[in-house]
């Protein structure tokens, strides 16, 4: 396993716990909430090597991520047409 470095980090209760939260709902640990969502960022800054290993529960770029998930706002995984079948007998002609 890889060397850890601890260290204090102070941060607003009300972002704790939100963190908190995340990491119970993702069945992660508090500190590993915060090491994944630090990873994902610095990877989509551009500021992580690309060749560095993806953290434990986090989904690699082109993986295609959680079933049913839609990508940022305004992409095109998250602009899904509706199914044809929903389209019949709304007024149209």
């Amino acid at each position: 396993m890889a060397e850890r470095r601890p260290f204090l980090l102070r941060m607003d209760p009300e972002v704790y716990a939100a963190l908190q939260r995340w990491a119970a709902d993702d069945l992660r640990s508090l500190n590993a909430q915060i090491e994944f969502v630090l990873r994902r960022a610095l990877r989509e800054a551009g500021r992580l090597r690309g060749n560095d290993p993806v953290a434990p529960g986090e989904v690699s770029a082109g993986s295609g991520g959680a079933p049913g998930a839609a990508g940022p706002p305004g992409s095109a995984a998250s602009a899904v047409p509706p199914a044809p079948d929903s389209l019949e007998g709304e007024g149209g002609g």
